[in-house]
Parts: C-alpha cells; structure tokens; sequence
C-alpha cells in the first residue's frame, strides 16, 4: 500500500510507485521510485517505539519515528529495496532489486548498487562506484571513487568475531574487488589495486598491485593486468 509522509518533499517531476517514504524525506526530480519500496526506515529504536503506537496504521507510526532520508536528482531505486533514515543518496544513483541501505550511509554520484546488496549502515561510498550483486559492506566501511565491487564479494569490520570492537576496512580510489572476494576487518586496499576473485586479504594492499590467493599475495603490478587485460580485449 502506497504512503507518502505529508513531510516528505517530493517534486512532481518525480515518479513514486507503490512505494513507503517516511519522516522528513527529500526526494529531488526525475527520480525513479518503483513498487514495494521503503525511504526512510526508522533504526532498531525508532522501529520498536512505532511498534507500540501501531494499532491503527503502522506506516503511520514508523512515520512520527523517521528521520528521512536525502535522495538525489534521477535516482532510480527499483522494487523491493529500503533505504533507512539519514541515508543519502548521490545525483544518479541506480539500485538493482532488494538492495538494503542501512542508516547513516553516504552514496556519491552516479554509483550503482546491484541487486540483494547489503550496505549495513555507517558507510561512504564514493563516486562512479560499482557495486555488484549481492555484494556486503558492513559498518565502518570506507570506499573511494570509481571502485569496482564484483559480486558477492564481502568486507569484514570485526576481526575475531563477536568481539563488538568494530574497525575501519578502507578501500581507495579506483580499486577492483574480483567476484567473492572477502576482506578481513581493519585492512586498506591501496589506489588502483586489483584484488582477484576468491581472494581472502588478511593484510593491507600497497597501491598498483594485484592479489590472489588465500590469504591474498602479490602476483604482478597493475601495469602487467592492464596488459593482459588489452590482450584479452584484442586492444594490444
């Protein structure tokens, strides 16, 4: 069932479905919103103190606890997705279906979020990012502009599990994270580096290189990738 909080601002230039958008939300034109979305989901405490006050309309009382979100110009979130309180969206931001963004992330321009991807909140994303299918991006997660994040892959944020000391896992600019990936808590992932599919990195990656293997070694520089890859494409 379709609801729209009376203290969302939403221009007529933009396209909701039957869609939920909560609290204070800002949704800017030519946005896309499809069927069976959330905007502006309350957190775990929001969400309880509504469940006490939803006898008549539950929409209504996560409504009284949203915060809202910020959601940029031509920004397509396709159905199924939820995107919780203080989330904000780049101009140009385009989710695949059932994508999850929890509370207090920040998405830059013109990333691409793939679908059953979970961000799980208190996360930045860069700019021109890619972020494939069902892909995990806990807390405390960091990730620069123009990386490439293939499916599946998943980053870690606690290093001995359940410890409750979470740590930045940082990935910088234009860095590619091959598919099923995973990356322990607490490493950074140099410029331009190349992580290979499957790989499990225990350590921090210096700029420029390549690693595979589990745990993740050095296995050439990103000069000799780009050459097979120009190989590969028939470029060379």
């Amino acid at each position: 069932m379709k609801y729209i909080s009376p203290k969302a601002k939403i221009p007529s230039t933009t396209f909701i479905g039957e869609a939920v958008v909560l609290g204070p939300t800002f949704i800017d034109e030519e946005c896309l919103i499809e069927d069976w979305v959330i905007i502006g989901h309350p957190k775990r405490k929001g969400l309880l103190q509504a469940s006490t006050k939803a006898f008549n309309s539950l929409n209504k009382a996560l409504d009284e606890e949203s915060r809202g979100a910020k959601v940029g110009r031509g920004v397509i979130v396709r159905s199924g997705s939820v995107i919780y309180e203080n989330v904000e969206l780049g101009d140009y931001v385009e989710t695949g279906h059932y994508v999850l963004i929890r509370e207090n992330t920040q998405i830059g321009r013109e990333v691409k979020v793939g679908s059953g991807t979970i961000i799980d909140g208190e996360v930045k994303v860069g700019d021109r990012t890619n972020i494939q299918s069902c892909a995990y991006l806990p807390p405390k997660t960091l990730v620069g502009k123009e990386v490439f994040i293939g499916p599946r892959a998943v980053i870690t944020n606690d290093r001995y599990p359940f410890s409750g000391k979470l740590v930045e896992t940082v990935v910088e600019d234009g860095v590619v994270i091959g598919a099923n990936a995973v990356l322990v808590a607490g490493i950074r992932v140099g410029k331009r580096a190349v992580v290979a599919a499957g790989a499990v990195v225990t350590k921090s990656v210096e700029e420029g290189v390549v690693v595979a293997g589990c745990p993740a070694k050095r296995i050439m520089t990103v000069e000799e990738y780009e050459e097979k890859r120009s190989y590969y494409l028939g470029e060379a």
